[in-house]
């Protein structure tokens, strides 16, 4: 049987190996998880939240060591990984659970003499849900939970990096006393992910991950009609105006840049900041950023710990000497992060100006610790370039005029705007991307639409 191994970006140790799932364990899953559906859609709601909650207990019971397993595995401070549980894992799970009732009730219609008439939302069936390492169990809490509340089975895979998040969900749904075969998780290949999502008995397929993932999904799922949920890469800009409190958003920016050592699809990779107020900015962002501290993630004063892996590092360090060398100019002394070595996983956080549009830095998603900073001159030309990207996840404005939020708002082609705020997920509101950081909806009520049908039921009950 294969094994793949779990090499720590901490220190280059292999911190666990595991057995790739066979052909027939697989074949197996998928006979379970279907058959287990026809009884789990039977049982009341009420019951599934039941189970959901007690779920999640669990998970916050366990945070500190879920925490400890994260920062081995993929290498976020300690100081931040419990967090990833006890913050956003548990605020996005309770609130499906609390809008469960309300999403999935009967539809009504008006009301016609002789008839009972509305709309069901069924079940789908089996949703399988695959699943990256960055942010773990934020990803997969999206899909998860709500899928199971909607009466489906799941199956979960997760990304090679981070397979204990896979395992610690099933010990918390059988804690929970959830049904044998109604959560499932496999690791297997990406060879065996098309061959899964090209089987008959999956009815969904959940994949947050980069665009050319997302492409392969496409194409395993092309020759069947189901429906696939995509979350895919950023580039997320922000624009800081004149009138914008530039204490509170150098502190938000750089956090929403930096943050997970910038390893988030929603983070902030560019910033357009007006004319009026760009040197202000650039002064306070470069001296923030020098009082961060790159090092050993169990050290509680660690802000930055090491990216994922050397080639994830490398990709950003090229990304940047590529910009240096076409004119842009890099402000941060990499010197002052002694961690910060050629060859690891260690790379100092960077911002760079005298940037435009033809660096890769500002039109290629990094996905580290590096943004460049550019200057405008009015709203029109923020609008422009924040616009001049082939993605949309999110976008944000700081400024003190609602209206004028609402306004540029309006104009960003986005699937979430910000005012004062970034890289962060509301569950009451729709998230999703439109153009290549992909399709499809999770969270907030709509979150339930993508992973039930509708059902019409017209019922003639009188004068026949």
């Amino acid at each position: 049987m294969k094994t793949f191994q779990v090499i720590s970006p901490v220190d280059g140790s292999v911190y666990l190996e595991r057995e790739y799932v066979t052909a027939s364990h697989i074949e197996t899953v998928l006979t379970t998880a279907k058959a287990a559906q026809k009884a789990w859609k039977a049982v009341p709601l009420s019951e599934r939240i039941a189970i959901c909650e007690r779920a999640v207990a669990y998970f916050i019971e366990h945070a500190d060591a879920i925490g400890t397993e994260l920062t081995w595995q993929m290498g976020r401070p300690i100081a931040y990984t419990p967090n990833e549980i006890r913050r956003g894992f548990q605020e996005r799970a309770r609130y499906m659970m609390q809008s469960a009732i309300g999403a999935l009730s009967d539809v009504p219609v008006s009301e016609k003499e002789g008839f009972q008439r509305f709309i069901r939302r069924e079940a789908l069936g089996t949703v399988f849900v695959v699943a990256p390492w960055n942010y773990p169990y934020l990803t997969s809490v999206n899909v998860v939970i709500p899928a199971l509340l909607s009466g489906n089975t799941v199956i979960l895979k997760h990304a090679q990096q981070t397979p204990l998040c896979a395992e610690r969900y099933a010990e918390a749904f059988k804690a929970a006393g959830l049904p044998e075969g109604v959560f499932q998780y496999i690791h297997t290949t990406h060879d065996y992910v098309a061959r899964i999502i090209a089987d008959s008995r999956v009815d969904f397929v959940a994949f947050t991950g980069s665009v050319s993932g997302g492409h392969a999904v496409q194409r395993a799922a092309a020759e069947r009609f189901i429906a696939t949920g995509l979350e895919l890469g950023g580039k997320d800009p922000a624009y800081v105006r004149a009138d914008a409190n530039l204490a509170f958003a150098v502190e938000n920016l750089v956090d929403g840049a930096l943050f997970n050592s910038g390893q988030s699809c929603c983070g902030i990779e560019r910033i357009y900041v007006h004319e009026k107020v760009y040197d202000e900015f650039v002064h306070g962002a470069v001296d923030l950023v020098n009082k961060y501290i790159l090092g050993n993630p169990f050290d509680a004063g660690t802000h930055l710990g090491p990216m994922v892996r050397t080639s994830a590092a490398e990709f950003v360090r090229e990304q940047i000497r590529e910009a240096v060398s076409q004119g842009a100019d890099a402000l941060i002394d990499p010197s002052l992060f002694p961690s910060n070595q050629v060859g690891t996983p260690y790379l100092a956080p960077q911002l760079l100006v005298n940037v435009n549009h033809s660096m890769r830095i500002m039109t290629e998603e990094t996905f580290g610790p590096a943004v460049g900073i550019m200057k405008v001159s009015s709203d029109e030309e923020a609008i422009a370039l924040m616009n001049d990207s082939d993605y949309g996840l999110t976008a944000s404005v700081w400024t003190g005029d609602a209206d004028a939020a609402l306004f540029i708002g309006n104009q960003i082609e986005t699937g979430t705007w910000f005012m004062n705020r970034c890289d962060y997920l509301d569950p009451e509101l729709a998230w999703t991307g439109v153009k290549d950081s992909g399709r499809g909806c999770t969270l907030s009520a709509l979150g339930y639409e993508a992973l039930t049908r509708p059902k019409s039921f017209h019922l003639r009950v009188g004068g026949f």
